[in-house]
């Protein structure tokens, strides 16, 4: 049976915030049974907690946003993505700052943070989110559905009018019972065109993005000279992104995610609309291993030395 997981020790980086290119400070810690995921705003002359519930997002327009009573935390994702890619439940997150450090635009550098501490299990099964009934969104052309599926499956299709995006970079499925995160998913990088980056900084936003923490495209073509790490990369970031934000509805998902030109928002919405469906989604708990989803269970315990 799985249970459910936290760090063996705390840990502690530093980076720079994407829209502020401000220096942050960030600290992971072990959290107790049933504690979530909770982000601390430490920066602050009083401490601002805000639990990592898709109820609390406040802003998706360029990543997702935590928000509580006038304080927020944003580009929460990449760090969410890769604690549901290594199955981790409970975790104390203090960040020293408005926004989480960008590290090099993927989830790769908090997959090995984690890694680092060390993962424990605890003393209580883990709880699955397992959605029973589909639950559509639509948006103009964009849409997004869930759909009960006996594990965890992502089935995802971008569309963007540049010539590096070929049919190869538009579309992907990625099933956890096939599929590794940590070595297909993790290491996709976000991405930004210059003309859109210049847009921004011009605004006052990504003061902190670098050909180091993300993938450029002019007119033409990708301007990182080391290339992409994945011949699908710009498409897998979106999944991981959206690992992230389904991560927000507090469990691990049972169920298969199906989205044409999906972001922050979209996820977000389609993530509100399943939980105000309650005859939508059931949590659900395993006694034995062979009852849990194969999608689930290559998650390996890693104690740190």
């Amino acid at each position: 049976m799985l249970r459910q997981r936290t760090l063996k020790n705390s840990i502690r980086t530093t980076g720079v915030g994407l829209h502020t290119g401000a220096r942050v400070e960030l600290t992971l810690r072990p959290a107790p049974v049933d504690a979530g995921i909770v982000f601390h705003r430490v920066d602050l002359a009083t401490p601002v907690t805000i639990p990592a519930q898709a109820v609390n997002v406040g802003d998706t327009r360029l990543s997702s946003t935590l928000a509580l009573d006038g304080t927020s935390i944003s580009t929460v994702e990449h760090l969410m993505s890769a604690l549901a890619g290594v199955g981790v439940d409970n975790l104390h997150v203090d960040v020293a700052g408005p926004e989480l450090p960008i590290m090099d635009g993927s989830a790769g550098p908090f997959v090995f943070l984690l890694q680092s501490a060390g993962i424990v299990e605890q003393q209580a099964l883990k709880r699955y989110l397992r959605v029973r009934s589909s639950v559509e969104i639509r948006d103009g052309d964009k849409w997004a559905r869930f759909d009960p599926f006996p594990g965890f499956k992502l089935d995802f299709t971008i569309d963007f009018p540049h010539p590096v995006f070929g049919t190869e970079n538009r579309h992907v499925v990625v099933d956890f019972a096939e599929h590794s995160y940590v070595k297909e998913v993790a290491r996709a990088r976000t991405f930004g065109f210059m003309q859109d980056v210049e847009a921004m900084r011009s605004a006052g936003l990504a003061l902190g993005g670098s050909l180091q923490n993300a993938i450029v495209l002019d007119d033409t073509r990708v301007l990182n000279t080391e290339g992409l790490r994945y011949d699908n990369e710009f498409v897998k970031h979106k999944v991981l992104d959206a690992i992230g934000d389904l991560y927000l509805l507090g469990r691990p998902l049972i169920g298969q995610y199906t989205a044409f030109k999906p972001g922050h928002a979209l996820n977000n919405v389609l993530a509100r609309a399943l939980l105000a469906r309650h005859d939508a989604w059931e949590i659900v708990a395993f006694d034995t291993d062979d009852e849990v989803p194969s999608a689930f269970q290559d998650w390996a315990v890693i104690g740190a030395a």
